[in-house]
């Protein structure tokens, strides 16, 4: 990553760090400190029907979701949306939300957190749970710092185990 004068940033695609976590892979693209607190963008990939992030809300900041390609089920608030390539989504603070590609498609989405959060340690977390070397005690102590608050959301788990049901074939 460099910086170009004192407000571009510019990532290239072979500098960005590539996480294996979420059902696929995460490419952290650049945290809060690297755009001077104004978000923090990643770009997430997930296989065919994999499920992405659990219910959680963010109160200091909105997700921003763009499906660059597939399809993407997204819990927003008490709602669960489909969105496909070319489609946006924005989760305002507060509000509860998850994501999973879709049961018959893979999903490539840009996330932006705004205002930005330190985030990247975040998901190195979860890659470190993912490979046996963190707990689950340590990511629940982790929700302040990284305003990432999990939540119980029985209408997200429905729609999963549906989408499940259908299996790939569906569609």
């Amino acid at each position: 990553m460099s910086l170009v004068g004192h407000e571009a940033v510019v990532v290239r695609s072979g500098e960005a760090e590539t996480l294996s976590l979420l059902g696929g892979r995460a490419r952290l693209l650049a945290d809060s400190s690297a755009t001077g607190g104004a978000l923090s963008t990643l770009r997430v990939t997930l296989g065919r029907g994999a499920d992405g992030a659990t219910p959680h809300r963010h109160g200091r900041s909105s997700e921003l979701f763009f499906v660059v390609d597939g399809s993407a089920q997204l819990l927003v608030g008490e709602e669960v949306v489909t969105a496909g390539s070319g489609d946006l989504v924005v989760v305002p603070p507060w509000v509860p939300h998850a994501f999973a590609a879709s049961p018959a498609a893979g999903a490539d989405l840009l996330i932006v957190i705004t205002p930005g959060v330190e985030r990247f340690g975040y998901f190195r977390l979860l890659e470190r749970l993912g490979r046996g070397e963190g707990t689950v005690e340590e990511l629940l102590a982790s929700q302040e710092r990284f305003d990432n608050h999990f939540l119980d959301a029985p209408l997200w788990t429905a729609a999963r185990e549906a989408a499940r049901a259908e299996g790939p074939e569906a569609g």
